[in-house]
């Protein structure tokens, strides 16, 4: 399929897209829709930025323009992704397509929510915290949806949203057709794929497991005292709009208070924020009022920007499968762009992990410098030598021991630690120097040894 226009969709539908500039789909869209459009449920994997979006929703409006009473419910992982989705949608339905919608979402007002649904809505996006809550409340009605999409559902098993998903799909009636698309494959999905699709298609483009070719992967050794100062030489050399992932809600804040402070137009984004201020944060960075936007994982999965020119990632992720996701935000819809990712000795092990993801059959680079190396190689020495000397704790003994020249005083102080036992205060019992302390002199007293001739 080389256009949209070779699909056997409604002519309503044909127009929407030549409007919104969708002109040649990408591989996952020309093998996807037509089995959508089929009636098949289907099983996606393609890397991030390749189009999945697109690949559901076209089938998805075709669907509800045939059947006016079709329902069609959309789950995403975070806020942030079920609002592209939604925006996806609206582009596609404007003109003559009238489908009423609803974004059910955390952070948003309820009643707004509740307004949308009244208005007999029938495509539903949504997390599935936000959707469980309209449940409850019995303010959502599931029981026409007949197209089901769970998109980026590797995320949303990652972060636990499994046992809502579940509840969810309690709702939907039985006949209904699933699409499930993930950038990756582990293996609950696939478990989940057995228990809820029927005879699902199974579409892959692209290897999941590696970053599109077109993003440039760079490495740069630091220790964690300077990785700040490499940043903002980063920042000064590359142009263009640059994405800075970090591991904490904490750093990411820091920061992004650092770079504001050197001049440099910064903002966060992370789980922390309200929806009203993450979504202006999101739209200052794609108008371009801020060129530089410190997130989280938060944002690895939900942020389609095609502005976004490079990547650094300050840290490295908690999960192997969350670098993919990152490098992802760049090299978009087919253009190219570029990741850096700092290294510092502890991030050894994971570095070793996200190599193995990307290939398993790899070697693991020597990149890490080779200071570490003469540093651990001074310590072997020195544990040689402490084995041909002394032990340290006898070492330790022999200084603790007083030689005392009055026998008298050696034999009161021993005598006195017996009757006092073990324990630990027994020196502050032992008032020795009170007992001289108090003593009466007489005045004219001097001692013979230090009397002058």
């Amino acid at each position: 399929m080389k256009n949209f226009n070779e699909l056997d969709i409604e002519n309503k539908l044909k127009n929407s897209i030549k409007y919104s500039n969708f002109i040649t789909p990408t591989p996952i869209q020309s093998k996807a829709i037509p089995i959508a459009l089929e009636g098949k449920d289907v099983l996606g994997t393609a890397q991030t930025g390749t189009g999945k979006t697109l690949a559901f929703t076209i089938p998805l409006i075709n669907k509800l323009i045939i059947n006016k009473n079709a329902m069609a419910l959309i789950i995403c992982p975070t806020r942030e992704l079920a609002s592209q989705v939604m925006g996806t949608i609206t582009k596609l339905t404007l003109g003559n397509i009238r489908i009423g919608n609803a974004l059910l979402i955390g952070g948003e007002s309820m009643q707004k929510q509740l307004r949308q649904l009244n208005k007999r809505a029938r495509i539903i996006v949504g997390t599935p915290g936000r959707i469980n809550d309209h449940l409850k409340r019995k303010s959502l009605n599931l029981s026409r949806v007949n197209y089901l999409v769970l998109d980026e559902t590797d995320r949303m098993l990652d972060m636990g949203f499994t046992p809502q998903i579940e509840i969810i799909l309690k709702f939907i009636p039985k006949e209904h057709q699933t699409l499930l698309f993930s950038a990756t494959l582990p293996n609950n999905i696939l478990k989940i794929s057995e228990k809820y699709l029927r005879k699902p298609e199974r579409i892959s483009v692209g290897s999941v497991s590696t970053p599109i070719e077109k993003i440039k992967q760079e490495t740069f050794q630091i220790t964690p005292d300077k990785k700040y100062h490499e940043l903002i030489n980063q920042l000064v050399e590359r142009q263009g709009s640059i994405l800075v992932f970090v591991k904490t809600k904490y750093g990411a804040d820091k920061i992004v208070k650092r770079l504001k402070y050197d001049a440099h137009s910064a903002e966060a984004i992370h789980g922390n924020l309200r929806q009203s201020k993450r979504d202006r944060v999101i739209r200052n960075f794609r108008s371009g009022k801020s060129r530089i936007l410190v997130a989280t994982d938060v944002a690895a999965r939900g942020l389609d920007i095609p502005l976004i020119q490079h990547v650094i990632n300050y840290d490295l992720p908690q999960v192997p499968e969350d670098y993919i996701h990152r490098v992802g935000r760049t090299g978009r819809a087919g253009k190219e762009g570029s990741a850096l990712t700092f290294l510092t000795n502890n991030d050894r092990g994971m570095w070793r992990e996200i190599q193995k993801l990307i290939n398993p059959n790899f070697k693991l680079e020597e990149i890490f410098n080779k200071k570490s190396n003469k540093k651990n190689k001074k310590y072997k020495k020195r544990g040689k030598s402490f084995k041909n000397s002394r032990n340290r704790d006898d070492r330790r003994n022999n200084k603790k021991k007083t030689k005392f020249k009055n026998k008298k005083f050696k034999k009161f102080h021993t005598d006195n630690l017996e009757k006092q036992g073990d324990n630990h205060d027994s020196r502050k019992k032992f008032k020795f120097k009170k007992k001289f302390k108090n003593r009466k002199r007489p005045r004219n007293f001097s001692f013979k040894k230090f009397k002058k001739n």
